[in-house]
This record gives structure tokens, sequence and C-alpha cells, in this order.
């Protein structure tokens, strides 16, 4: 890669990371897989088995855009110079019980074309926080 292309990246990486987050918030499935490469994998959380392929992470998605999933960052979008980004963020969804906020940090990994090539998601038991239907109203 050119002294150019490299000094680039990052911001193409927040764009692509931005663009995944402005999808989930329309609902396009298809633009957030499009983002991935074809043997990808999603680990969310960290510690769970990895979902892996385009079809599987395309189901993934589909039940996080059924469940409302939207994402509130904390923090602006990081990205580095070796092909990964990170991103601090509230993800909210709703539930029978109410909305769930999940407080995450994410990493994503590229390939040299700015395909995601891994997708991890950390995040624990005591990171997820309950409003209550009565409350959420």
């Amino acid at each position: 890669m050119d002294t150019a292309a490299a000094q680039d990246t990052p911001q193409k990486m927040r764009r692509i990371v931005q663009d995944i987050i402005d999808a989930l918030a329309a609902g396009d499935v298809k633009r957030i897989v499009g983002h991935y490469a074809e043997d990808a994998t999603v680990e969310d959380p960290v510690g769970t088995e990895p979902v892996r392929g385009r079809t599987a992470i395309t189901e993934f998605y589909e039940r996080a855009v059924a469940m409302g999933a939207r994402i509130e960052l904390v923090t602006p979008i990081r990205a580095s110079h070796g092909l990964a980004a990170a991103m601090a963020f509230n993800v909210h969804v709703n539930t029978p019980q109410g909305e769930m906020c999940i407080a995450v940090v994410e990493v994503l990994e590229f390939d040299p074309t700015l395909k995601v090539t891994r997708m991890r998601a950390y995040w624990a038991p005591d990171d997820v926080s309950m409003m209550p239907v009565s409350e959420a109203a």
C-alpha cells in the first residue's frame, strides 16, 4: 500500500464503520453485510462461538434489526494503521420486558480491500441494563 493510501485508510475505515451504524438504523442488512468479507466472523460477545460467513452474518443482523437495535456512540470511532477500527457504544434493543441497553466496545478488523474480516463485541452480563415497559413508555 502506498503512503497516501495508508494515510487515508483510517478515515476510510471510520467511514465504513459509520455506514454500518447508519445501515443498521435504516434496517438495511444487505448494506451492512456488503462491508463484510465472504469468510468474515462475528463474535458477539467475545467468548461465544463466532458466527462465520455472510449467510450467518446476514441472519445475525436480521435478528438485530428485528429487535429494533440502534447504536448510540459514546466516543468517536477510532481507527488504527493496522487495519482495525473500534468504537464504544450503547446498543438499545426492544424486548417484551422493555428496552435493553448494552454497553459495548467493538473492534473490527479489515483486509487490505477494507472488507471487515472479524468483528468482536466486548460486553458482559453486567453491561446490560433494562428499562421496564412501564418506564419506557
